[in-house]
């Protein structure tokens, strides 16, 4: 509809003020009582037509009503334009709506890489971790339901110094208990003892160096005991991953690039890109104006950095995918690595596709007492099992308000939701406020509030034994609370796709919110069930357009909803 509604104003422009070609967007009215869509465009070409605003808007409205399809239209302000389109037509679009609720089928052509979470191995997962991982998996899920083959990429950090440590450690005060049958905290309380011993011992520096220059060098027993260590680490991230619901089409660490990059240095050095520094080291500069300090690609004892790696990787995913892009979803602490690993493949004149560091700030919680423990950082799980036990206080306080066949099931839905969502539903681009109350709240912006008016929608329909419903043809008229909620599920597609291209999530959450509280609103002053009809049939069409999309947007951002509540 929005097509045809550019087309006519681009007509009656031409026709009136022999305006030849102007740009005419339409938007979603904001506020009720101010037409279904609406238009600046008067406003935006008075300049350029010589004439007054309110002139052309006039103009506009006038031919406007004699359109098909179009209701009513009326000026508003300074010269914005409101329409008001026939039932029959807003809810002819609402098939669209339905449709943007199912995935679309993957179109041909190169794949987006999208590189999230990228734990180091060893280590349990911290909350930080959560951010990359559910901002990357919403995009990754973003690109998939809107029919762009996405690679989700999970880079290990697989490799380095730290296996030269922990393999001291181990050595020292492992006690002899196989690695294999160790857990994660065991690996960490290793790991974290060498950094304790280090203060009194600094020689134990120098004793890794050498043994992960010894892994470096094949030794076998090294080998084993590293390839151990994965397997441990992976099993406790697996586990955390199905809890959040976090898939991977490729887990491929930085050990996988030890034989890629020779050949990158190499070429580096015959293009006279990475150039000998201090002591021997290979390092690439920059041009002054890029304001770039300089990217050390190799250490002056021949050894190799991340950078190296981040370098074969790029070229890796570059000859075996031939991607569109590829996303680095990764903090802000991050930016100058990527401005020059970036400014480094454009010096070395690769093809490239288009890089993209997908920047998000820092979390912090509002309680200060839960962003720290003992001095360490706060472990991911503890995040979740915390969320969760909080989810069922709530449960238990509502008591028989809240209908479920399986509290257990819903406390970890509200709690791992209420974490995630919250997460979601700030701009990326800011630090991240975490507030326990606040997202666990039935009545604001989070997790239990979308997943309670899903439950509600899905009640209405079981009482009325339907599940989806066709929209009527035979409906005439809307009422006010109808055409709104209307207006709003029309949005969903363009609101998917405008998260997906800016990657910001919260554009998503923001807009299930905003459907959230315009369906309990009507809800609460249109009768559904006991409507006469044509009207119920249509409440109930709205009702499970509301409960499909609800259910899609949420499992787009991870999050699970329930069908009673």
């Amino acid at each position: 509809m929005h097509d045809s509604l550019i087309t006519m104003a681009q007509r009656i422009l031409k026709k009136h003020f022999d305006a030849s070609s102007v740009d005419v967007k339409w938007e979603y009215s904001k506020e009720e009582g101010h037409g279904d869509l609406s238009t600046s465009v008067a406003l935006q070409c008075a300049k350029e037509l010589k004439k007054n605003p309110k002139e052309i808007a006039d103009i506009l409205v006038e031919e406007l009503k004699k359109e098909e399809g179009i209701e009513n239209a009326e000026m508003a302000g300074a010269g914005y334009v409101n329409i008001w389109l026939s039932a029959s037509v807003l809810l002819k679009q609402l098939n669209e709506t339905r449709t943007a609720c199912t995935a679309k089928v993957k179109r041909k052509g190169p794949p987006v890489i999208i590189d999230y979470s990228a734990p180091n191995i060893a280590k349990p997962l911290g909350i930080h971790h959560i951010l990359s991982t559910v901002i990357g998996q919403s995009l990754k899920n973003l690109f998939v339901h809107t029919g762009i083959d996405a690679i989700g990429w999970n880079y290990l950090g697989d490799w380095g110094t730290q296996f030269g440590k922990l393999a001291v450690a181990y050595e020292k005060w492992g006690e002899g208990n196989p690695v294999s049958e160790m857990d994660i905290d065991e690996l960490l309380a290793l790991y974290v003892r060498f950094h304790a011993e280090v203060e009194s011992d600094p020689s134990l520096e120098d004793d890794a160096r050498a043994t992960f220059k010894k892994l470096e060098g094949g030794d076998k027993e090294l080998r084993a005991f590293w390839k151990n260590i994965v397997e441990v680490s992976k099993q406790d991230l697996d586990k955390l991953y199905e809890r959040l619901h976090v898939t991977f089409d490729k887990e491929i660490g930085e050990s996988f690039y030890e034989d890629k990059m020779e050949a990158i240095i190499k070429e580096g050095v015959e293009k006279k890109v990475f150039t000998e520094g201090e002591e021997g080291a290979l390092i690439v500069e920059f041009p002054e104006e890029s304001n770039l300090s300089p990217y050390m690609m190799r250490k002056s004892d021949g050894s190799t950095l991340y950078s190296t790696r981040d370098m074969a990787q790029v070229r890796y995913r570059i000859d075996e995918f031939k991607p569109e892009s590829i996303l680095y979803v990764v903090d802000v602490a991050q930016k100058l690595h990527f401005e020059q690993l970036f400014a480094t493949c454009e010096q070395i004149e690769w093809k490239l596709p288009q890089l993209e560091h997908v920047i998000f700030g820092r979390m912090k919680f509002k309680d200060q007492q839960m962003s720290t423990r003992k001095g360490t950082a706060l472990k991911l799980e503890e995040v979740l099992d915390e969320a969760v036990r909080r989810a069922d206080k709530v449960i238990a306080e509502h008591g028989d308000s809240i209908q479920t066949d399986d509290s257990e099931e819903l406390g970890q839905m509200m709690g791992v939701g209420s974490l995630v969502y919250g997460i979601l539903s700030q701009n990326r681009k800011m630090d991240i406020v975490f507030d326990w109350d606040k997202y666990l709240s039935f009545d604001g912006n989070s997790a239990p509030y979308l997943q309670y008016t899903h439950a509600r929608a899905r009640s209405v329909l079981r009482k009325a034994d339907r599940e989806e419903v066709d929209v009527p043809e035979e409906v005439e008229n809307l009422t006010d609370k109808e055409r709104s909620l209307v207006n709003v599920l029309l949005q969903f597609e363009k609101v998917l796709l405008q998260a997906r291209d800016t990657r910001m999530p919260h554009i998503l959450t923001n807009y299930l919110f905003a459907l959230c509280q315009e369906y309990n609103a009507f809800y609460n002053s249109e009768p559904i069930l006991k409507a006469e009809e044509p009207a119920r049939t249509l409440r109930l069409c709205l009702t499970s357009l509301t409960a499909s999309v609800l259910k899609t947007g949420a499992e787009i951002l991870t999050i699970r909803v329930p069908d009673r509540m």
